[in-house]
């Protein structure tokens, strides 16, 4: 008699997400899985097909209890974040029930159910004084969005329970939701209308392409991974200096780009002016492997039919 494996359940918070949506994407297609998407609103997620949709508003204790007795998930990829800095300064209530009790409820069901976290963090748990960083690189946040991400962190450590904590810096890419843009598309759409942007010339990052990030969450989950793994680029590059790169592969306007300071903008003090990863971890344990800045942008430019814009 053959031993059939049992059909597992991935639930993925933040679905409406730049990330989840490409995490729903990638998943569908793998046998073996049933796909359950959650985010507060409805359904933006491009592909309709392949998973099933339920709102939940993780903010709210309840509602998340509720949502996870009904799924029962085997896996849970964590991408739900409160993520923009000044609105987590403006919010820190609001703030702390997402980025932080939102993840120790989650840790805690696993831990109960022996399921597997995946949780999403970020490079802004550091200070930006020494990047590179490795994982085991002193955290120093200079934000609340940086201190709420590592006191989640901290937390999950705390509890018994198996979790992947995925930190990531400056995530590009392009879905099908039009509503969702980042520096690729923003500066390319600014440049094409032939519009003057101001772009940051003194904070330097390893941005990271969104198919590689969806990939490592997918090895991550699959390899059952536990600790904290670094995914981003291997490039070191100034904003500025991915905004110019944006602007000679599409063949714009250079001269639009205006290069300012962080103080100019008020990021002098709260966001970390050097970050970036050493990946080593992540490519020996995950077989992560990181596509090349120009290369991706190849890939964008490819997916813009796909998506149908």
């Amino acid at each position: 008699m053959t031993n059939l494996k049992r059909i597992q359940t991935i639930l993925v918070t933040g679905a409406n997400g730049f990330l989840g949506q490409k995490l729903i994407e990638r998943l569908v297609d793998k046998p073996g899985y049933r796909i359950v998407a959650t985010s507060k609103s409805e359904n933006r997620i491009f592909i309709r097909e392949g998973y099933t949709y339920t709102p939940c508003n993780i903010a709210d204790p309840a509602s998340l209890q509720s949502l996870l007795d009904e799924v029962r998930p085997d896996n849970i990829i964590h991408t739900a974040a409160m993520s923009s800095v000044e609105a987590c300064e403006n919010d820190p209530v609001q703030c702390e029930k997402i980025n932080v009790r939102a993840v120790y409820q989650l840790g805690q069901y696993c831990a109960e159910h022996d399921a597997h976290l995946v949780h999403l963090s970020t490079d802004f748990v550091f200070d930006g004084m020494e990047g590179p960083y490795r994982e085991t690189g002193q955290t120093n946040p200079c934000n609340a969005y940086g201190k709420s991400k590592t006191i989640s962190e901290k937390r999950l450590s705390s509890i018994d329970c198996r979790a992947a904590i995925l930190r990531t810096i400056l995530v590009y890419g392009i879905n099908g939701d039009t509503k969702r843009s980042n520096l690729v598309l923003w500066a390319k759409t600014q440049l094409e209308s032939n519009n003057r942007i101001n772009v940051v010339s003194d904070q330097w990052r390893m941005p990271t392409f969104v198919d590689d990030l969806a990939d490592a969450c997918i090895r991550a989950m699959e390899k059952e991974a536990t600790g904290i793994y670094h995914i981003s680029g291997d490039e070191m590059m100034t904003i500025i200096d991915a905004v110019y790169r944006i602007a000679d592969f599409w063949r714009l306007d250079r001269s639009l780009i205006n290069p300012i300071r962080a103080m100019d903008i008020g990021q002098e003090t709260n966001r970390p002016r050097k970050t970036g990863f050493i990946l080593d971890k992540a490519k020996t344990a995950l077989g992560y492997s990181p596509t090349p800045f120009i290369k991706s942008l190849k890939e964008i430019e490819q997916q813009f039919s796909f998506y149908n814009r």
